[in-house]
């Protein structure tokens, strides 16, 4: 059974810069997709970024753009989301978890971790 663990969430204010950690272990599968999604208070939880540890490749929401970087340091299982410019919005619990098989990033979520809260407040 897939565990994720995220860490390196805080209070930021904005401008500022955060680093999530998702530490992951027990995969069944050769590959996986790996996103951040986040849950803003009164809102419905969103896909923020994924990527695959087979080809690589990489998602971001229109939101996050140019803001947030995705990366995978493979030797550690381990998946990262640098958040930068952050943004009062972009204030919410932020979870870790896989992406279903053939799903998207956007919504389809699988396996989860507890979440991390991140606030952007001056």
């Amino acid at each position: 059974q897939v565990q994720l663990v995220e860490s390196g969430g805080g209070l930021v204010q904005p401008g500022g810069s955060l680093r999530l950690s998702c530490a992951a272990s027990g995969f069944t599968r050769q590959y996986y997709v790996i996103g951040w999604f986040r849950q803003a208070p009164g809102k419905e939880r969103e896909g923020v970024s994924c990527i695959s540890t087979g080809d690589k490749s990489t998602w971001l929401a229109n939101s996050v753009k140019g803001r947030f970087t995705i990366s995978r340091d493979s030797a550690k299982n381990t998946v990262y989301l640098q958040m930068n410019n952050l943004k009062p919005e972009d204030t919410g619990v932020y979870y870790c978890a896989t992406v279903k098989n053939g799903g998207n990033c956007r919504s389809d979520g699988d396996s989860w971790g507890q979440g991390t809260q991140v606030t952007v407040s001056s």
